[in-house]
């Protein structure tokens, strides 16, 4: 289009727009102009003009100055042949304002034939107006004391059934909104407030509300991802075992042919049960996370309606919060279940037949030991029948690290240790390993003082130098770092941040078998700080970071258990 056919179309939008009748939106149709000067389609002004036949005096919608009688109408033929022409350019362009209300929307009350989308809504004239109808609002000093909202459908919910009035008291007596007259009426003797005061009251409710959904559902949201992992253990366990067993009985040739398909199917068959079982948890509590999800949606939606009415109306159903289920816990549910279903079929294969038999006999059997560990202590009495006393490895030591007290303590200093040289020394990191390695369970405690102390189990092959040498850096140890008012886990270089009580004693539970590694703050009582699950490959050796930020003398010692 060239500038000049641009120019003119937009000259034709400025015409339609001074030629629109501010009521209807549309062009003028038969043009009248009353004695303020503005243009009206004598249609649309006569309706508006019969509206307030009942009052002593008629008003222009636009600039609200008044009349007194009723003007007589005559139509303006140059804005009719102005119009008309306009009409006749045939040049289709968009009107004045294109927000035309939807199925959806809440059109404009003051609209005549299409209406355009609502602006605003009034509570006291319990009318919703668009763009342009709800300009007297903001310019007249008449409308000042108006409440207006966000557009609703609703508004007149707001008008008492009885007697016709705005509810704007609530009555705490029987829980209902009221109007002015109600009150004074058959809740005359009630407790009542201003319908703004009481939901004042109930907002702090609904967010303490949100608050606990918001919590539930984080709560769900852990569980889910526990369930999930559990689900993922199962399967690799199963088919690791599934392998291994196919290939221990293929050795057997013919003998443990047969056999070896009745295992493989029994595997599976629990594999199945299990992973049904838990699968069903997981979409309970998915279902369940949904459902919260949206009931905190509808929290936050009510939580920012401005009509107070509407608010207190639908604050008892959407605020109540059924109890909540019992949480699935794994605490149960083993993570590693097939395992030792390759050493009995190892057994097997040496003890032929006979080993054979009683092998499937223990395999078939629903609840078999082999296949579950033993359950994890409570108390820190059940935890001590599990401890160990630890010394730690001289030639581990960095040299800044001096190892006293039996060589379970080691303290920062600032001159070097004339320890020899030794392949196994840490030397980039203030760390040291324990003398011999662990499998089976352990228990054992840290004494710490100083500022950041490491509380670690590594493989003995973790690196030596470099920052990969630190404990939590690689994924050959697992870490608990305690500062001075926080706590982080960290393994495999990712950190995880932990809350949780501070003490100077830190209890560490192994379960090497199991793959369970537990950290726990220890005073007058033992808190869980983290739970590892994992697969343990090697046999593990305990370690010590002690790190002085603010001067030497920080320590950590492995505590002595009765």
């Amino acid at each position: 289009m060239s500038l000049r056919g641009e120019m003119a179309q937009q000259h034709n939008v400025m015409d339609r727009k001074k030629l629109c009748c501010s009521i209807c939106l549309d062009l003028l149709k038969d043009p009248v102009t009353i004695p303020c000067g503005h243009s009206y389609c004598m249609g649309c002004i006569k309706s508006h003009w019969n509206e307030e036949d009942q009052k002593e005096f008629h008003s222009c919608p636009q600039c609200r100055q008044t009349f007194r009688p009723r003007p007589a109408l005559v139509k303006n033929t140059m804005l009719a042949d102005l119009v008309e022409e306009l009409r006749k350019t045939g040049v289709q362009v968009a009107l004045a304002d294109p927000c035309y209300a939807g199925p959806e929307d809440v059109g404009c009350d003051f609209c005549t034939g299409r209406k355009l989308r609502a602006l605003k809504s009034c509570l006291q004239c319990l009318v919703s107006y668009c763009e342009q109808h709800i300009q007297p609002h903001y310019e007249s000093p008449a409308f000042e004391k108006h409440k207006l909202v966000n557009p609703s459908k609703k508004l007149q919910e707001n008008i008492c059934h009885h007697h016709g009035e705005v509810m704007k008291i609530f009555c705490r007596t029987d829980q209902q909104c009221i109007c002015i007259i109600c009150s004074r009426d058959e809740h005359k003797d009630h407790d009542t407030v201003l319908a703004s005061t009481e939901r004042a009251e109930r907002q702090g409710e609904l967010g303490t509300s949100r608050q606990r959904i918001q919590q539930r559902i984080q709560s769900r949201e852990k569980d889910a991802t526990a369930l999930q992992q559990e689900v993922e253990v199962l399967n690799r366990s199963a088919d690791k075992v599934v392998k291994n067993s196919e290939k221990t009985f293929t050795q057997l040739v013919r003998l443990c042919k047969s056999r070896s398909s009745d295992v493989k199917q029994q595997i599976r068959s629990r594999q199945k049960t299990e992973v049904s079982r838990v699968m069903e948890l997981q979409e309970k509590l998915q279902r369940e996370i949904a459902e919260l999800r949206r009931r905190d949606a509808e929290l936050k939606q009510l939580s920012r309606t401005e009509d107070h009415t509407q608010f207190l109306q639908n604050y008892p159903t959407l605020s109540c919060l059924s109890g909540a289920p019992n949480s699935p816990t794994n605490d149960s549910l083993p993570l590693h279940y097939f395992e030792d279903v390759t050493a009995v079929v190892s057994e097997a294969r040496e003890k032929l037949q006979d080993i054979l038999s009683e092998a499937w006999t223990k395999i078939s059997e629903p609840e078999v030991d082999v296949m579950r560990p033993q359950p994890e202590p409570k108390t820190r009495a059940e935890f001590l029948q599990y401890s160990c006393q630890i010394t730690l490895d001289p030639n581990t030591a960095n040299v800044r690290l001096l190892l006293s007290e039996g060589n379970r303590k080691a303290t920062v200093t600032s001159e070097k240790q004339l320890y020899p040289s030794h392949q196994d020394r840490f030397t980039d990191m203030f760390q040291v390993l324990s003398r011999g390695s662990v499998s089976g369970r352990h228990y054992w405690e840290v004494e710490r003082s100083g500022c950041e102390v490491s509380v670690a189990v590594t493989y003995k092959d973790i690196s030596r130098t470099g920052y990969e040498s630190g404990f939590g850096n690689d994924d050959k140890s697992w870490a608990l770092e305690c500062f001075s008012n926080s706590y982080e886990f960290r393994h495999n270089n990712f950190k995880t941040f932990i809350s949780g009580p501070q003490s100077s004693r830190v209890g560490v539970y192994l379960d090497h078998s199991a793959g369970t590694l537990c950290f726990y703050s220890v005073s007058a009582t033992m808190t869980l700080l983290h739970r590892v699950q994992t697969r343990f490959t090697q046999p593990h050796h305990q370690g010590l970071g002690v790190f002085a930020s603010h001067g030497n003398g920080s320590a950590a010692v492995f505590s002595t258990l009765e």
